[in-house]
């Protein structure tokens, strides 16, 4: 089997690209990703040097139709599995058209050039916040056939792929499947992102910037737990069906910020409140019963653990978050949004 991989030299899609030659050493991956700020060779540098004749990595937009193009007809996959967005909800308050660009228009193109060249298979990975916030106060959560209520520009960007996707299934009879994964974390996750963004701070005695709602809640997934999902979607999934992964644990901020403080053996006074961000949501919390029932998947990582597995990675791996964290300070203020008129580029 062939995979072509987009956004492979990110967080998720590294990770994926990683778990899937463990369990399936003998298929090939083409990985595709233009290396912005958020993604680096040195994510899948084991990757290259241990499965060199069966890995090949291609410098290159999806919003460019004829790259896209020319790199399926020259090793046609049979499935094209789409990673690559932009993703950070702070970047998108400051540059929406960005967001738009890669997420939507970016899928659009993909799906173009898969139905074109008749790629069997074209799966998508969404996220939870399509379908908007839920109260703290209640039991609810999201299930497949939730309505879209985007509130930033990245979850609306997100939403209008998925639309794209079902367009392209009922219209052109592409065989595309949706997995919509709750928050992820693990290794090889950039450090503009709260675990590692926390975690990071925390090793160099720095402050961590809760939000002011710091009650709001996230469900937290494990990223090989994600890869696992999304491998039985391909294998077993049905074509035009949309499947929510996650997994079931909810932590605030709050909670969040005071695990990693004592993991670390680190002060509470590390932690600092700033304003929230426009449209910030107070809860997701992802019914993943389907998935459960029809393909058999179950979260098998727990938070406890995977927080105190990922927290030694980054404390291992210095020299390759701390580099980043010195870029992101340089390039952009992600609390530039308080002027109005404020907007940077996420490239």
């Amino acid at each position: 089997m062939r995979l072509l991989v987009t956004g492979g030299a990110g967080f998720i899609g590294s990770n994926f690209i990683r778990y899937w030659f463990g369990r399936h050493p003998a298929d090939e991956i083409v990985n595709v990703d233009l290396l912005t700020y958020a993604g680096d060779l040195a994510n899948v540098a084991d990757v290259a040097r241990d499965h060199a004749d069966r890995y090949t990595f291609a410098h290159a937009d999806i919003c460019d139709a004829a790259a896209i193009d020319r790199i399926v007809a020259a090793s046609p996959p049979d499935v094209i599995v789409n990673f690559a967005a932009e993703s950070h909800n702070s970047r998108g308050v400051l540059d929406p058209g960005a967001f738009m660009r890669t997420n939507a228009l970016g899928t659009q193109t993909l799906l173009d050039v898969a139905r074109q060249r008749h790629v069997p298979r074209f799966h998508h990975i969404s996220t939870c916040e399509v379908y908007g916030d839920l109260p703290l106060d209640t039991d609810e959560s999201f299930s497949e056939t939730s309505p879209y209520r985007p509130r930033t520009p990245y979850n609306a960007s997100k939403a209008a792929a998925e639309l794209i996707a079902h367009a392209y299934r009922e219209t052109y009879g592409l065989a595309t499947t949706i997995t919509n994964c709750s928050n992820n974390y693990g290794p090889w996750q950039h450090p503009e992102k709260v675990i590692a963004l926390f975690t990071t701070n925390a090793l160099d005695n720095e402050a961590l910037p809760l939000y002011r709602q710091s009650q709001n809640r996230r469900e937290w997934l494990h990223v090989d737990d994600h890869c696992a999902a999304i491998e039985l979607v391909l294998q077993r999934g049905r074509p035009g069906e949309t499947y929510n992964v996650g997994s079931g644990d909810e932590r605030s901020v709050e909670q969040l910020a005071d695990a990693i403080l004592d993991a670390l053996d680190k002060p509470q006074s590390l932690k600092s409140y700033v304003d929230d961000r426009p449209g910030h949501d107070r809860r997701y919390l992802l019914d993943h019963s389907k998935i459960t029932r029809e393909l058999g998947w179950r979260p098998t990582v727990s938070f406890e653990q995977g927080l105190r597995d990922t927290i030694e990675w980054y404390r291992a791996h210095r020299a390759w978050w701390s580099p980043k964290k010195k870029a992101t300070r340089e390039r952009v203020d992600e609390f530039a949004w308080r002027d109005p008129a404020a907007t940077v580029s996420v490239r």
